[in-house]
């Protein structure tokens, strides 16, 4: 239900992919041609920006059919998403409003669970322990 995508471009060094990521966001961030054309938007983001959990690149689910192929059919391109729960610690550290939100209703719906999200928040790094227990603590405050 968001018109933004963010995206966390893959690559050896975390200038480089802070570079691709700001090179991104110029290109198709808000406000751009893409968006206008495309009716959403690509958010750049980094490993400094995106707070994740210990092992998240391991859980990474692999997304690629007809619609991540070139008009062509070829080549055809393969995106790697964060897995669910993974996505949920994300969006609890960065702790927005619609973040909060969109988790809640993963959890009502059953899509995720609150003891994976918690153990998860449990191994974030040292340098983001403050968002990781505020989420927590806003996640053992629901029913």
């Amino acid at each position: 239900m968001s018109v933004e995508i963010d995206i966390l471009p893959m690559a050896a060094d975390q200038q480089e992919t802070s570079r691709l990521a700001d090179l991104i966001e110029g290109v198709a961030g808000e406000f751009s041609s893409f968006e206008q054309t495309h009716g959403f938007s690509i958010d750049g983001v980094d490993l400094e920006t995106a707070v994740l959990p210990f092992g998240w690149r391991d859980r990474l689910v692999r997304v690629q059919n007809a619609n991540t192929s070139a008009p062509s059919g070829t080549p055809r391109f393969t995106g790697w998403c964060l897995e669910r729960h993974d996505l949920c610690v994300a969006k609890l550290c960065a702790f927005r409003e619609k973040d909060r939100r969109f988790v809640d209703a993963l959890l009502v719906a059953g899509l995720v669970q609150k003891p994976t999200i918690t153990h998860r928040l449990s191994t974030i790094s040292e340098r983001h322990r403050d968002a990781a227990t505020r989420a927590t603590e806003w996640l053992e405050a629901r029913p």
